[in-house]
């Protein structure tokens, strides 16, 4: 299952090929993006995503950096540490906003199904109010209010503090 999924992120984010990432899934797969709603089911639905709106939409910047991984029978869940400058479009994140300038660095989950070694679904998860807040999207009278991190917050090095909104009552 690792082989398989790192197979298919290379495909996804390093040679960019829509086929060699379709090849890594199952005959009727379903990607879900749930912060946006984009994504896709089927082999239909799920190539017309990565080939709309996925693959090859991505900054030239984009870096994942691992953060822990858990393998399950039949199950991925990645941890993992997103960051890119919002100079492109990016449709999978923010569909219909045009480059901001803006970098954006945000905690994603990908949990990833399989059937053998197949991969069946991808749910994938990050806080939208932290992509908003970082291409200032979110009034920032807000963000200081609200529990919005727009930092990677220590999940790294441990540097950050917690529990500033309770500190700050």
């Amino acid at each position: 299952m690792v082989r398989q999924w790192e197979a298919h992120t290379t495909a996804e984010f390093v040679t960019q090929d829509v086929d060699a990432t379709m090849r890594t899934m199952t005959d009727d797969p379903t990607v879900l993006h749930l912060p946006t709603g984009m994504g896709g089911v089927g082999l239909g639905g799920v190539r017309s995503f990565y080939t709309t709106w996925f693959v090859g939409h991505n900054p030239a910047d984009l870096e994942i950096q691992s953060i822990s991984r858990t393998v399950g029978e039949v199950t991925i869940v990645d941890e993992m540490l997103v960051s890119f400058t919002h100079d492109i479009e990016v449709p999978w994140i923010l569909p219909g906003v045009p480059a901001t300038g803006k970098h954006v660095i945000i905690p994603v989950i990908g949990i990833v199904g399989f059937e053998g070694t197949a991969i069946s679904y991808e749910h994938i998860y990050w806080d939208q109010a932290a992509v908003l807040a970082q291409v200032d999207l979110l009034d920032s009278s807000l963000v200081s209010r609200l529990p919005i991190i727009t930092a990677q917050h220590g999940l790294l090095d441990g540097s950050q503090p917690t529990n500033q909104l309770i500190q700050a009552r």
